[in-house]
């Protein structure tokens, strides 16, 4: 069992984060909170690699189809189709042309909680609902455009970041802060 401060997550910055000079002040926020980067890579990443991607997860697209029905209605407009399915696969192929449209920044980042510190950083799918202070709900414009890609579970980093990263990109070392980020219980391990 890993000890909790070694917990590590993916965040990816889009191409619109990429083409808005966002880089730095993502990861500046990141390592504000005392997280450390373990990986890091810039691509242009291709078709196939978008799907595998959002399709680890077998239900991904009913439940991004059902979602979407859901914003369309609630914003009183008519939904392309009532199957989550159908809908799902054009929010797909929405993703793929917008992901490869350039190149992309992986990033893995490890501490205690990674997966849900990232997450509260990044702010939610809907940049006009993430609160502001978030990435997202400071400089997202639309859900389409939603600027960074945030793991939403330990499992799912741990699947996400293998597809990005093999072993020898990510690195182990000490930062002299983690001292003074970590309790004296959590830097027992």
């Amino acid at each position: 069992m890993t000890h909790p401060k070694e917990e590590q997550t993916l965040a990816i910055i889009k191409p619109d984060g990429i083409q808005r000079s966002l880089v730095g002040e993502i990861i500046n926020r990141y390592e504000r909170v005392g997280l450390k980067l373990v990986g890091l890579k810039m691509f242009v990443p291709s078709e196939e690699m978008v799907e595998k991607h959002y399709l680890l997860d077998p239900s991904w697209k009913r439940k991004v189809g059902e979602k979407a029905i859901e914003s369309y209605k609630k914003r009183g407009l008519t939904p392309p189709s009532e199957n989550p399915e159908e809908v799902g696969q054009r929010v797909l192929e929405g993703l793929k042309k917008y992901i490869t449209a350039g190149p992309v920044v992986a990033m893995v980042w490890q501490g205690a909680h990674a997966v849900e510190v990232v997450r509260k950083l990044t702010g939610g799918t809907e940049p006009r609902s993430s609160d502001v202070g978030t990435i997202r709900g400071d400089y997202g414009m639309s859900v389409q455009s939603n600027i960074v890609h945030a793991s939403d579970s330990i499992e799912a980093a741990e699947r996400e970041i293998k597809r990005f990263f093999i072993k020898t990109e990510l690195f182990e070392y000490a930062k002299s802060e983690e001292g003074l980020v970590y309790s004296v219980d959590e830097k027992k391990g």
